[in-house]
């Protein structure tokens, strides 16, 4: 969904029930159908109205700042305590658009994918559940918990209110696929940090939570 602020709050609110439980129900007075419904939501948005907000002073935005909390808050907290992964992206430089991106190609990515899922397969084998971001928060934790000392800042952050249970399961989930995709044999502190980080949007690099 590109611009997705622009999406009526209902609409968007709407998408709430089906990400978590992958049915669409449709509710009648005579009947309830329910209708398998998975699918990936990806959302795109501006940091303000006029697209440039974010920016140094002078450099275009002339979008004020209740104006910016306004357009983003379109996207309500529950909608986003869905969305597991959140990326603040920079403008592009003048060297990319000259030079061209630099990175890994598309089947040196699918080739790392694909080993991933074969892990998460296997770890899975004797589950209803193929992949990582099916299996329920719960099952995750019992069955296959991460060590306690990875898992502590993220354990104060919910005592202190600061994360919700359903934020703390997607990290978990989000570090085993990280454990996967470097051929781990299960999430450390790292993978627990840049599963935090993605989760939070902050700069994986930068982010230093204390053990």
């Amino acid at each position: 969904m590109d611009e997705a602020p622009e999406f009526g709050p209902r609409s968007l609110d709407a998408l709430r029930q089906p990400l978590e439980s992958g049915e669409v129900t449709i509710q009648r007075s005579a009947a309830v159908a329910k209708y398998p419904c998975r699918f990936l939501l990806v959302l795109a948005a501006n940091p303000c109205p006029c697209s440039a907000g974010g920016r140094e002073p002078g450099q275009g935005c002339i979008c004020s700042s209740p104006t910016r909390s306004r357009y983003l808050g379109r996207i309500s907290g529950p909608l986003l305590d869905r969305v597991d992964i959140t990326i603040e992206l920079e403008p592009v430089s003048r060297a990319v658009l000259e030079n061209g991106a630099r990175g890994e190609s598309t089947s040196l990515v699918r080739q790392r994918v694909l080993a991933a899922r074969e892990r998460a397969q296997h770890r899975l084998a004797d589950t209803p559940w193929r992949t990582v971001g099916d299996v329920p928060g719960p099952v995750v934790r019992r069955r296959w918990p991460i060590p306690r000392e990875a898992t502590r800042p993220l354990y104060r952050a919910l005592d202190r209110g600061n994360l919700s249970t359903r934020a703390l399961d997607r990290i978990l989930k989000i570090a085993w696929t990280l454990a996967d995709l470097a051929d781990l044999p299960r999430p450390g502190l790292d993978e627990v940090h840049e599963a935090h980080a993605l989760r939070s949007g902050y700069d994986v690099s930068a982010l230093r939570v204390p053990a």
